[in-house]
């Protein structure tokens, strides 16, 4: 094309080629299609599609009591030790009180406890210790659970197979939840609810008697069976293995015990559970899964390998479950239910139809008012803003963005920015050309001109789109997203597609003159 340069030409016929290519996978898209192409498309938000919303809070009072726990537990081994009996423990919401029998060792003890504690506030009188949990490390162990709890929700929720998940942290200690196109979260409810902390504890079958009396000794505990509560177990307080060492489990198959969940553990779980099998066989060992024994097997030989296998009357949903919950890992904390509700398809639907109306009924009246003031310009414009939207929509598909009703009105309002950079564009070509210039002389200089002013209103939209997507939330960032990719296709067609347009129009018409 005359006058037009070849590389400009080439690169706006591809990035249109590919603007139209790419939005077919949305506008064709078909359920279950297996084809990499088509899944290449703008996945609806919960707004426009329908499904569920949770707000999740994480139980981080239950980590303190725990802390609590292991201090009175290192107190308790290190006054056995000193031969000091402790009278009475009370426990409150962040601190312990400990009644000793006498004073006489209570310095030694806070001494050797303050070298492996660093962390609490320990004061004595008379002959009652109180330890308190300093404020810094309350904070570090919440603000540590809740970020490994949204990172476990996210794990779970991307095995159970749920597409477009929206999970995001929400204020001090809850996290947000948006699940498009799950009408029923039941089972999304039962994941979550689940801590699924596993570990593996020796049963002490010797002593009866504690058992019997329901009280355990020093360094035990005891454990119900999941399946029939009156059958208790006593086993070793201190697990030999843990849930944190697995690398893999998956639902399996038993011909003996039917569905069971296969496990596998990394190199140092692999270590402990050998040494732990290596050292007590003929003795049962207890699989725990959140306070409960699952199973409770006897050691037949020594497991070296690494891996086992966990049964007790499991479904096969039960299986497949279980899979997932060791698979993500166990939470931190328990995981409460704040609010939940449902949005139905339907008004996602009419969400939709909203979006499509205001913007066919936009994109009239700014194709109407182009034409009625720039003429055959204005025409021109009107198909860059179709290129426009080509262009918005493969990108949001190929980048698998998630559209919500915010997202939609970014659409439209990037559909009046793509125009008013055309308008700038066209109002410079005139005042060229009443400079009696030639025609293309005109359209050059003219985009020159305006090319400063459309940059600097464009990337001044671009910071702000910038900053609502680091500091917005949820809708805010779609809105950023839609928004941000809107103003670089209007840049690009402004300035590259549209002057080829012009060129391409004049190289055809054989005009010589401009009619603004």
């Amino acid at each position: 094309m005359k006058n037009y340069p070849l590389w400009k030409a080439t690169l706006v016929i591809l990035v249109i080629s590919l603007g139209i290519i790419f939005t077919l996978p949305t506008l064709l898209y078909k359920e279950n299609s297996n084809n990499w192409f088509f899944d290449n498309k703008i996945n609806l938000g919960l707004d426009l599609q329908g499904g569920s919303y949770l707000l999740l809070e994480v139980q981080t009072e239950v980590l303190m009591q725990e802390e609590l726990n292991n201090i009175s537990d290192s107190i308790q081994f290190i006054a056995r030790g000193l031969q000091t009996n402790i009278i009475n423990i009370i426990s409150e919401e962040d601190e312990i009180q400990l009644r000793f029998s006498n004073n006489d060792k209570l310095e030694e003890i806070r001494e050797k406890f303050k070298n492996n504690y660093r962390n609490v506030n320990v004061t004595i009188n008379n002959n009652t210790m109180k330890i308190a949990i300093n404020e810094i490390f309350k904070k570090n162990i919440k603000e540590s659970a809740i970020k490994q709890s949204l990172e476990i929700v996210r794990k779970r929720i991307d095995e159970s197979g749920t597409k477009e998940p929206l999970i995001q942290r929400s204020g001090k200690k809850r996290i947000l939840l948006q699940l498009p196109g799950i009408k029923d979260p039941e089972r999304i409810k039962e994941l979550l609810g689940t801590t699924a902390k596993l570990t593996f504890h020796m049963v002490d079958d010797e002593d009866t008697i504690s058992l019997k009396a329901n009280r355990a000794p020093f360094g035990k505990i005891i454990v119900a069976d999941f399946y029939n509560p009156e059958i208790k177990y006593l086993v070793e307080k201190k697990s030999r293995v843990g849930g944190e060492n697995l690398v893999d489990a998956k639902a399996s198959f038993d011909p003996q015990e039917g569905h069971a969940v296969s496990f596998r553990f990394d190199t140092t779980g692999a270590q402990k559970f050998g040494k732990a099998t290596s050292e007590n066989v003929g003795k049962r060992f207890a699989v725990i899964l959140d306070g409960v024994v699952i199973t409770a097997p006897v050691i037949n030989t020594a497991i070296t390998g690494g891996s086992g296998i966990i049964t007790g009357n499991f479904s096969s949903q039960e299986a497949a479950d279980l899979s997932v919950l060791l698979r993500a890992g166990a939470l931190p904390a328990p995981l409460s239910i704040i609010e939940e509700r449902s949005v139905g398809p339907g008004l996602g639907a009419d969400s939709i139809a909203s979006g499509k109306i205001a913007a066919i009924i936009g994109m009239i009246c700014v194709c109407i008012f182009m034409i009625l003031i720039y003429g055959v310009f204005g025409l021109l414009a009107n198909l860059s803003l179709i290129a426009n939207l080509f262009i918005i929509v493969s990108l949001l598909g190929t980048i698998g963005a998630t559209l919500t009703l915010p997202g939609i009105a970014g659409i439209v309002l990037t559909i009046g920015m793509a125009v008013d950079a055309n308008v700038l564009v066209f109002e410079r070509i005139k005042e060229e050309a009443n400079k009696k210039t030639s025609a293309l002389e005109a359209v050059k200089n003219g985009f020159d001109k305006a090319l400063s002013t459309i940059l600097d209103a464009n990337i001044t939209t671009l910071i702000a789109a910038l900053l609502l997507f680091v500091f917005g939330s949820g809708p805010i960032k779609g809105f950023s997203i839609t928004l941000s990719l809107g103003v670089l296709a209007s840049m690009f067609t402004a300035i590259m597609f549209t002057n080829f347009l012009i060129y391409l129009w004049f190289n055809f018409s054989k005009k010589k003159e401009i009619n603004l």
